[in-house]
């Protein structure tokens, strides 16, 4: 696998369209048996070369259970998202993630991840690539979290705009979120 994340790590498919430069972030190792799939690194994953290292990081771990030693242990927990550069920032926010990353990698590392027994999807865009002709919506399908689990499960981005969606679906953390710890807590991570 080690050829192949260097590839991907040296990767600038993408180069001219990134304001702030290619700096792919993943990690992925052959043992890992839980891979999230979100979005694109934001600002500061890309400053620092960590994956989700900010707010929305820390409520992502805490909606799975881990902690930072086992998240960022990729024999363990692998990262994968749907762009592996940062975008940069438009009107409303973050960017959409790069089109190109997903077709490019996403087949070619996941057949080398046999071992992943849970993959989260985070995020409309991680959604919309697997569960868009499934579900009208990442609520519909995080709703659906009795019936993805324990193989698969949909989030809303952790993000601390997302607050107001937490507040109208009480059913997230009172229910998602514990199902969730549960089969994380079954693959044995910690």
């Amino acid at each position: 696998m080690l050829p192949l994340l260097q590839e991907v790590r040296a990767c600038t498919v993408c180069a001219h369209a990134l304001e702030h430069g290619p700096r792919p972030l993943l990690a992925a190792s052959p043992r890992a048996k839980l891979i999230v799939i979100g979005q694109a690194p934001g600002r500061v994953a890309h400053e620092s070369g960590v994956p989700w290292n900010d707010k929305s990081g820390e409520r992502l771990r805490d909606w799975l259970g881990v902690t930072s030693e086992t998240f960022y242990d990729e024999s363990k927990v692998a990262m994968m998202p749907m762009g592996f550069c940062y975008p940069g920032t438009g009107k409303w926010g973050d960017l959409a993630p790069r089109p190109e990353c997903a077709p490019l990698w996403h087949e070619r590392l996941l057949a080398e991840m046999p071992a992943i027994e849970l993959t989260v999807y985070v995020g409309r865009y991680a959604f919309e690539q697997v569960f868009g002709s499934e579900f009208a919506s990442v609520t519909e399908a995080s709703r659906a979290f009795k019936r993805l689990l324990p193989g698969r499960v949909v989030l809303p981005h952790p993000s601390p705009r997302n607050n107001l969606w937490l507040k109208k679906n009480p059913w997230f953390e009172a229910e998602a979120l514990p199902a969730l710890r549960r089969a994380v807590r079954r693959l044995k991570l910690a």
